[in-house]
C-alpha cells in the first residue's frame, strides 16, 4: 500500500513534465518550422517545375496555343505552392515528435550559420536530384517484383 501511495504523486508529476516538454517541444519546432520553411517550399516548387514541366510543356506544346500553355504553367506553379505549403503545415508536430526542445533549438541555431543557411538553400536541390536518380530504379525494382511473382506462381500452377 505504501508503494501505491508514492506512485500516484509521481506519476502525475511525470506526466505534467512529460506535457510541458512536449509543448516546449513543439514550440521549438515552430520556430524550426518557420525558418526552414520561409524559402524551401518555393524552392522546391522552382525545383519540381524545373523537374517535372518541360515534359508536360512538350507533350502539350504542339497541341495548343502559347496563352494556353502560359496559363497551365502558372496554374501548375501555384498548385504546387500550395500543395508545399500545405504540407509543411504538419512538420513542427512531426519534428516534435521526434526531437526534444533541445535538440530542435540546436537545429535552429545551425540553419542559422552559413552553413546551415546553405544547407536550406541546396538540401531541395539534392533532394529533387537524387529522387530523379531512383525513380528509374523503383520502376526497375517494381517490373522485377512483378516478373518474379508472376513466374513464381505460375511455378507452383497459378495462371494470371
Amino acid at each position: 500500500m505504501r508503494i501505491a501511495v508514492l506512485l500516484v504523486p509521481l506519476t502525475f508529476g511525470i506526466g505534467s513534465v512529460r506535457a510541458q516538454d512536449a509543448a516546449e517541444a513543439l514550440q521549438a519546432a515552430n520556430e524550426l518550422a518557420s525558418i526552414v520553411s520561409a524559402d524551401a517550399v518555393n524552392q522546391i516548387s522552382r525545383e519540381l517545375t524545373a523537374s517535372f514541366w518541360p515534359n508536360l510543356e512538350n507533350s502539350l506544346k504542339s497541341k495548343i496555343d502559347d496563352a494556353t500553355l502560359s496559363e497551365l504553367r502558372a496554374d501548375f506553379e501555384r498548385r504546387l505552392t500550395q500543395f508545399g505549403a500545405e504540407a509543411m503545415k504538419d512538420a513542427p508536430a512531426v519534428y516534435a515528435k521526434y526531437f526534444t526542445a533541445h535538440e530542435l533549438r540546436d537545429i535552429t541555431a545551425f540553419y542559422r550559420t552559413p552553413t546551415g543557411a546553405k544547407a536550406l538553400q541546396t538540401m531541395p536541390k539534392v533532394m529533387i536530384e537524387y529522387l530523379s536518380g531512383v525513380r528509374p530504379k523503383v520502376q526497375e525494382f517494381q517490373q522485377g517484383v512483378r516478373t518474379s511473382v508472376q513466374e513464381i506462381l505460375q511455378r507452383h500452377g497459378y495462371r494470371n
